[in-house]
């Protein structure tokens, strides 16, 4: 893992704050924590930070509006999302803004930080070659900008989105298993992820829609297909 990961904390606990910028610098990692959004916010629009740690549970703003605020401008900066907050809903509402990973509090510094590998892993590690532009139906995708063009709408896709159509498209017309998609997108293969790569898929399956001979079909319990016409 590479050192000098700049890593903007958004933390209102002073006492577990200090605890994460200390164990992590110990790490080799730079940490600049805030103990409010909107003071998180003026310094993200003014720096350059690797991956993004968000409380969910804020005095002025919660980690998730942080986290809409940091999509308007960044769609690639990972997010990881801090909360004693467990259920369901709100693991699902935090990996739809495009969350990494959502750690639940009490954790142990050590586990933040395989996480923060993890991710870091996951953004360098080898994809399947896809360049250029490419033609899916009546659409062009220019898979570096992610870039999903129709002659009736044009869109800039979030990472995530850009990597599921990128694989998709590497299986064009054949199986693309959920485990292999989780594991090398998400970086796990469990239950809250495949509930946020769902999301994902039926968010794609919209913005395909103008060319109906596409489709992405669910293959129950095992992958998704893109069927595209030859």
């Amino acid at each position: 893992m590479a050192d000098n990961l700049q890593i903007l904390l958004v933390e209102d606990d002073p006492a577990l704050s200090l605890l994460i910028k200390e164990e992590l610098k110990l790490k080799g990692l730079n940490v600049e924590s805030f103990g409010s959004g909107n003071e998180a916010l003026r310094k993200f629009s003014s720096e350059k930070y690797d991956i993004c740690i968000l409380d969910v549970l804020l005095p002025d703003m919660n980690g998730f509006e942080i986290a809409k605020e940091i999509r308007l401008t960044d769609n690639i900066i990972p997010i990881i999302f801090l909360t004693v907050k467990n259920q369901i809903e709100d693991k699902v509402e935090g990996f739809s803004l495009g969350a990494d990973d959502y750690l639940t509090k009490p954790f142990k510094i050590e586990e933040l930080y395989l996480r923060i590998q993890a991710i870091y892993r996951r953004k360098t590690e080898f994809t399947p070659k896809l360049e250029g532009v490419v033609k899916i139906g009546n659409y062009d995708f220019d898979v570096q900008n992610r870039i999903l063009k129709h002659k009736e709408e044009e869109r800039t896709l979030t990472k995530k989105e850009g990597d599921l159509l990128k694989l998709l498209c590497t299986h064009k017309n054949r199986l693309l298993e959920r485990d292999q998609a989780l594991n090398r997108i998400w970086g796990k293969d469990d239950y809250f992820h495949g509930r946020s790569m769902d999301v994902f898929i039926t968010k794609l399956r919209k913005y395909l829609s103008h060319d109906d001979r596409l489709e992405i079909q669910n293959v129950h319990g095992i992958g998704f297909k893109l069927v595209v016409p030859e």
